[in-house]
């Protein structure tokens, strides 16, 4: 009897054993592996123990044995999984290694480790043959992003889910400022972010600029100089000059005379001298053969502009002014070679320039983006050719941006700039006389004082209502009279 109850025993325990054979159970453990990937890892025969035989089984037995669906595993970058088995492993399969790695360290126990985002299927066979799958899902680790964020911003309700190697925010937060922070924070520690953060909608309001330029510009320039000149009859002409102020030139004085279809041209051999600018103080004695041209000059200009634009647009749009004009300039061509280019007239645009893009934001704030410039002609540096001459622009320009309530001001430049420029030529040795030297010294003497003031209010206006429409001006006169119909028109007198 005790016998047959032992039999029943080892046989009852057999039974379990195969009822268990296929059965794993994946257990998390949190441990770093350094064994190399691997396709398929054989489960060396010494670790091999000791197990009841069990018979070979069919096709058929095994593919009723197996699960209809794999089992799910979880696993985050950088993190290990431990499936352990009832029986012994001896063949295990990954589809690719490069998302999971595994590694067979006992007979009964493998680890799984996660390399990059993504899904790969996994397969253990034991000895008896019969084969387990999972689906091994590699997930970006967010825990300590998300913790991150949470501490840096308490108040944002962000959340943070990965889907294969993309990770998505989503929630609710205060303003789009922040939700740039929270994306720039993010970018730094993953390569692919996307964005589903709901941002509150600015409140739509019209935003009027109220500018005011005052430009004061004041320049003095002082100028000296002598040029002297002197014949000597034919053979020794004398010129001294510093060559500041249009210096006189030496030529010869040439006759010709025409005899019918027949032109002589003569030259006398007597020097000559000509002036293409006499200055402004020339003097000449004829009896001695000596001329002197002088530049003695003294000038004083000022400038001044003052404007006040007021702008009206919509909240993110741009909006300009210019008050101002165009002047033209020539532009030449471009052509084939060998042949004049052609010149066209072009026009720039100069004065007071205003572009600015107001943005109200959702506690009531004037994001203003501004760009004030002052632009006027400058004849001193203008350029002639061909007799055309060519100004210059002299700008002034500003580009700000900052935040401001409504009706608050702002200057945005309180430019100074005093420049001066003189300039000194002399003739050496005799320049340096104490008297007679300054006749051969010039000089010239440039001062230039610039002021520039702009300031900046911005105010949100709303539509007025048809009620709201304001009166307009009330004339003691009218214009014309009331037409009166012609059957009521009132008897003459």
């Amino acid at each position: 009897m005790h016998t047959m109850k032992r039999q029943r025993n080892y046989g009852r325990t057999l039974g379990i054993l195969a009822m268990a054979a296929g059965l794993f159970s994946p257990l998390a453990a949190a441990r770093q592996q350094t064994t190399a990937p691997g396709t398929e890892i054989p489960v060396p025969a010494t670790q091999a123990a000791a197990t009841p035989a069990q018979p070979p089984q069919t096709g058929a037995a095994q593919a009723a044995q197996q699960p209809e669906t794999p089992q799910v595993l979880h696993l985050l970058v950088g993190r290990s999984l431990v499936i352990t088995s009832p029986t012994k492993i001896k063949r295990v399969s990954l589809a690719d290694p490069n998302i999971a790695e595994v590694d067979v360290v006992t007979p009964y126990q493998v680890v799984v480790n996660g390399r990059s985002p993504g899904g790969v299927s996994l397969i253990l066979w034991d000895e008896a043959g019969q084969s387990q799958s999972f689906e091994v899902s590699v997930d970006i680790d967010v825990l300590g992003l998300a913790q991150k964020i949470h501490e840096v911003f308490p108040s944002e309700p962000v959340q943070i889910e990965t889907s294969g190697s993309v990770v998505m925010l989503s929630g609710k937060v205060s303003s789009a400022a922040v939700a740039d922070k929270i994306l720039e924070v993010v970018k730094n520690s993953v390569p692919k972010v996307t964005s589903l953060m709901e941002v509150p909608r600015a409140p739509e309001a019209e935003v009027a600029l109220q500018v005011r330029f005052a430009d004061v510009n004041r320049s003095a320039v002082q100028q000296l100089g002598v040029n002297l000149i002197r014949t000597f009859g034919s053979n020794m002409p004398m010129s001294v000059s510093t060559q500041q102020f249009a210096p006189p030139e030496l030529g010869t004085l040439t006759s010709t005379t025409t005899n019918g279809t027949t032109s002589t041209t003569s030259t006398s051999g007597q020097n000559t001298f000509s002036l293409s600018d006499i200055l402004n103080i020339f003097i000449y004695r004829p009896d001695i053969n000596l001329g002197a041209t002088i530049k003695a000059l003294q000038t004083s200009n000022l400038l001044q502009i003052l404007a006040e634009p007021n702008l009206l647009t919509q909240s993110g749009k741009e909006a300009s002014f210019l008050a101002g004009g165009q002047f033209p300039y020539p532009v030449v061509q471009s052509v084939a070679s060998g042949t004049s280019g052609a010149i066209t007239i072009q026009f720039k645009e100069y004065g007071i320039r205003l572009s600015f893009t107001p943005t109200v934001t959702q506690d009531g704030l004037i994001h203003l983006k501004v760009q004030p410039e002052v632009s006027s002609l400058d004849y001193s540096n203008a350029v002639t050719i061909q007799g055309f001459t060519i100004p210059a622009l002299q700008t002034d320009r500003v580009q700000s941006e900052m935040d401001l309530r409504d009706g608050q001001s702002f200057a945005i430049a309180g430019l100074l700039d005093n420049r001066v420029i003189k300039q000194f030529e002399k003739v050496p040795g005799i320049g340096d006389i104490p008297i007679l030297g300054k006749l051969f010294q010039s000089r010239t003497l440039n001062k230039s004082d610039d002021e520039l003031l702009i300031v900046v209010t911005p105010h949100i206006v709303h539509p007025l209502s048809p009620a709201e429409l304001p009166q307009g001006p009330s004339f003691p006169i009218p214009f014309l009279r009331p037409v009166t119909p012609e059957g009521q028109k009132p008897p003459s007198q």
